[in-house]
């Protein structure tokens, strides 16, 4: 009995196999094909994106590939390109004494010009987040710098800074202070692109303004029956609930400040870099490598360095952006 038994069991689990065999290859042989209409829309959805595609090959992936290719090698436009290596690499880091003096310009400016920017941006954004009459007319005027265009804002700021008749210096002879010849010292120029980036936070605070009347009233109300104040508010419910918008700010900042180039290019006279070559930032010398002495392999070795700092930087961010970012999800991703 015992035997049929067992016999009977491997005859019904051999009849579950093949039955399990055969639904899985009957899914498989059944599985759904594409409709016309859905091929279709896939169609008309490629020749949609196909613009972006094409820019994005011949307009960005190309040319960053070609920069690449460049970078191991002598190219200057005029002649045929011959590969040399690392040249350009050791140059760059033994030779080259402009390209310290470059990278600690631009340093310097992205460390002191991306937290003051985005600590203006959030106390400017803190005092227009008010219920008062007119506020619209200063958020107006407080946001106008933001889309003035650029060369007309640093001809502006050439005279404001000018050391004889600025109204900078003149603001701060009232109070008995002589100040500095701001474009013409070296140790003050780069403080004055830095206040001169301060004046534009307007961008930054129309971010923040818009994410601080999106946080829930109610919150604000749990406080105040639990003898919170202003102060307190601020940093245990606003300035937490802004913190994403914080981390994109300071990612994008960091990203733009690197980028420095206009600014230096304008204000010092068709890019000698400034007095000592204060303003010597890093596109600058850049620039200078590629399109005045045509020195294009350089140029292009200097392009991927800054383009693996940024890289390097930007995953740091996203990586300590764990510890201090707040979701309303409670989930730091």
């Amino acid at each position: 009995m015992s035997g049929i038994k067992e016999h009977n069991v491997a005859i019904s689990t051999t009849q579950r196999k093949s039955v399990h065999k055969s639904k899985s290859s009957d899914w498989t042989v059944r599985k759904p094909k594409m409709s016309k209409l859905s091929l279709k829309e896939n169609i008309w959805g490629y020749i949609f994106i196909a613009p972006w595609i094409i820019g994005f090959l011949g307009l960005t992936l190309g040319p960053l590939l070609f920069s690449l290719v460049t970078s191991f090698t002598d190219y200057n436009v005029t002649s045929q390109m011959n590969f040399t290596g690392f040249d350009n690499y050791k140059r760059m880091f033994t030779v080259d004494p402009l390209f310290w003096t470059s990278l600690y310009n631009t340093v310097y400016f992205v460390v002191f010009s991306v937290p003051l920017t985005t600590a203006g941006a959030v106390i400017v954004a803190m005092l227009l987040n008010q219920k008062m009459k007119g506020i619209k007319v200063f958020r107006t005027i407080y946001y106008l710098p933001a889309v003035l265009s650029g060369v007309a804002v640093y001809f502006l700021w050439m005279q404001l800074l000018s050391p004889s008749t600025g109204l900078v210096n003149t603001v701060l002879a009232w109070f008995g202070i002589d100040g500095p010849a701001w474009l013409f010292e070296p140790e003050w120029t780069k403080p004055a692109l830095v206040m001169m980036k301060m004046w534009s936070v307007g961008g930054g605070m129309l971010l923040y303004l818009a994410v601080m009347q999106g946080v829930p009233k109610a919150m604000y109300e749990a406080a105040e029956l639990d003898g919170a104040g202003s102060i307190r508010k601020f940093f245990h419910i606003t300035l937490p609930m802004i913190t994403p918008i914080i981390f994109f700010d300071m990612v994008t900042s960091t990203i733009g400040a690197f980028q420095i180039f206009q600014e230096a290019y304008v204000m010092t006279d068709s890019g000698e870099g400034g007095p000592s070559n204060s303003l010597l930032f890093y596109n600058l010398h850049m620039w200078n490598n590629a399109f005045e002495i045509f020195n294009m392999g350089y140029a292009s070795a200097m392009a991927w360095v800054l383009f693996i700092i940024v890289m390097i930087l930007t995953f740091l961010h996203f990586k300590f952006s764990k510890k201090w970012v707040y979701y309303e999800s409670g989930d730091h991703k």
